[in-house]
């Protein structure tokens, strides 16, 4: 974060100042949410949780070096209060925030982000790069840090930091020595993403494809892509818009954008495209990338045939701010998994490999996996004893897919009979709601299937049956929604081997 007085921040966020002995008194660090992470110079961000209200901590925060606290009430320590304003937005506070004071500190972060970047942007200082999708933008926006490195400081999120806690919080970990700010803008809804850019005004923006996450809030993926278009609407018309010239939904954005557009994809006439894609034992791609009439050979280290579209969003960002080919490949080539339980790979000392892309589901990133599963699988590998192993058996490990909304079991139901078509070994499905129960039917309808596919109703039962018949030399990937907790699996998988 800039520096900015007690003061400046005050008439920034329309606040007023509580027990502040020194208006004047600077914030030079950082803008937390969490009391244990407070250091000297910080201004700790006063929300309510659903266990517990980070009111309740400003005296630590304070007695831990934060110079004042963003609250929605005085908290007995230098603060910073804003009005809860229980009605007032979209949305934006949690269930749990019956008196409205989490969406006040909320909005009021959104405000002092945009402050922020605009005078980091009126220095000339600051590229903000957003990217948004369905499907990929965790690792996209991963591939963009990398290859925008070489070109200045990049401040990019953490994780899945990307709603309207981590989208300004990100934006405030820039600083004068930045020169871009790469941010993922997801959405619940129609105007969401339009709000996140309100916050932080991109120069340039990335759609990589419409699906259908989210689809049970949204209602139909042509409101989802009225949503990720509202990213290419904001930019100005000198900036710069990355679309992915093999999703329809996507191409059609260019109509609704001021800014210059370029395409990536495998199509042809995309202008950033890749050709001769071919894929590695542990499912990395090789390909040639072909722009303004060069080309060049890129090997990935992240996994997944899904990545090269992800790759291509990247380079396309950094060919237009001015880096060369070879640039852009080293970088991507050097760009493993930055974000934790997504295609994090890992082979066991027994030759058992574990893919744990259990952060997140939807239908889209499952086809995903389970494609790079089984390439995987598919190739050559070694037991425990380094003794060669042809075709590796393959199982899947999957758990619910949330906010599909009418279309869940459905889904389900094709995720279950996708399985028995790649021709995965085993099914472990977790889980005893009814979308649970479509995947596991789908595969058993589809492969009339006997004990290839199991339905257990907790992680601990899935881990019993691992356990008791994984035999060296097997790829396991394990993915569901988040509120599944499927990564316990996979963490206990590689614990047991050590």
């Amino acid at each position: 974060m800039i520096e900015m007085t007690l003061r400046e921040i005050a008439d920034i966020v329309g606040g007023t100042l509580h027990d502040v002995p020194d208006p004047d008194a600077t914030v030079t660090g950082a803008v937390e949410f969490d009391s244990r992470r407070i250091t000297p110079g910080d201004l700790f961000l006063a929300l309510p949780g659903e266990k517990a209200d980070g009111h309740d901590f400003a005296a630590r925060a304070v007695a831990s070096g934060a110079v004042a606290v963003l609250a929605a009430r005085p908290v007995g320590v230098p603060a910073i209060v804003v009005t809860p304003q229980p009605h007032a937005s979209r949305a934006i506070a949690l269930a749990y925030d019956t008196d409205g004071s989490g969406a006040a500190v909320l909005g009021a972060l959104g405000k002092l982000a945009r402050a922020s970047v605009d005078r980091l942007a009126a220095a000339g200082t600051l590229t903000v790069v957003g990217v948004t999708g369905s499907a990929g933008k965790t690792s996209t926006k991963d591939l963009l840090a990398a290859v925008l490195a070489p070109l200045g400081a990049v401040v990019a999120p953490p994780g899945s930091f990307n709603n309207e806690l981590g989208h300004p919080w990100t934006a405030l970990r820039a600083d004068a020595s930045t020169r871009y700010l790469v941010l993922e803008l997801s959405a619940r809804g129609p105007g969401h993403i339009k709000a996140l850019t309100e916050i932080a005004p991109p120069a340039v923006g990335a759609v990589l494809n419409v699906g259908t996450a989210h689809l049970g809030e949204f209602g139909s993926q042509e409101v989802i892509a009225q949503t990720k278009g509202e990213l290419v609407e904001a930019l100005p018309a000198d900036g710069l818009a990355v679309l992915n010239l093999d999703d329809h939904l996507v191409a059609k954005m260019a109509a609704r954008t001021q800014a210059r557009v370029v395409t990536v994809g495998m199509a042809a006439n995309a202008d950033v495209r890749a050709t001769d894609v071919q894929m590695d034992e542990q499912a990395r791609a090789r390909f040639t990338l072909h722009h303004n009439g060069e080309s060049i050979e890129i090997r990935l280290a992240v996994h997944g045939e899904h990545q090269v579209g992800n790759a291509l969003t990247a380079a396309a960002v950094a060919l237009n701010q001015g880096a060369s080919l070879e640039t852009v490949a080293q970088a991507l080539s050097g760009a493993g998994a930055a974000s934790a339980r997504r295609m994090d790979v890992r082979t066991r000392t027994d030759g058992v490999t574990v893919i744990n892309d259990s952060y997140n589901a939807n239908p889209d990133s499952v086809r995903a996996a389970l494609k790079a599963l089984v390439t995987m699988s598919r190739a050559a590998g070694a037991d425990g004893q380094g003794r060669e192993i042809g075709r590796r058996r393959s199982w899947a490990v999957l758990g619910e897919m949330g906010e599909l909304g009418d279309d869940s079991v459905i889904e389900h139901d094709r995720i279950g009979r996708l399985v028995v078509r790649l021709d995965v070994d085993r099914l472990i499905v977790v889980g005893t709601g009814r979308p649970s129960h479509g995947m596991h039917q789908g595969a058993v309808m589809e492969g009339s299937w006997g004990e290839e596919s199991i339905l257990v109703p907790d992680l601990q039962a899935a881990i019993e049956i691992l356990d008791a018949e994984l035999e060296p030399g097997d790829v396991v990937l394990v993915k569901a929604s988040k509120s599944v907790g499927l990564w316990t699996v996979a963490e206990h998988l590689l614990e047991a081997a050590r």
